[in-house]
């Protein structure tokens, strides 16, 4: 895996969830900054038969260095919801 760096915004965020996402009502990929704050992104279905979701980042959302915290958040048309595993990625300063 390549560097993230803390500004990047050519950069997709892809996540797996192992879960058959026909007919979820929506998916967003959730996160815990380094400084300990939280927050959502959107989603797009990127595969529904084997669980992808992806997020295509914006300026200014990877806005701190340090560990992140990701995961998965589905919810389905009735109204379950399901997290998925969380997964750690550390964010660069430039130049390091």
């Amino acid at each position: 895996m390549q560097r993230i760096y803390k500004g990047q915004s050519a950069l997709r965020i892809t996540v797996k969830t192992f879960t058959d996402l026909e007919g979820i009502e929506g998916a967003v990929i959730k996160y815990r900054k380094p400084d300990g704050s939280t927050g959502e992104l959107s989603a797009g279905v990127g595969d529904m038969v084997k669980g992808v979701i992806f997020h295509e980042v914006i300026e200014g959302e990877i806005d701190k260095a340090g560990w992140w915290t990701f995961w998965a958040f589905i919810t389905f048309t009735d109204g379950r919801t399901a997290a998925g595993e969380a997964a750690k990625v550390f964010i660069w300063n430039e130049g390091k």
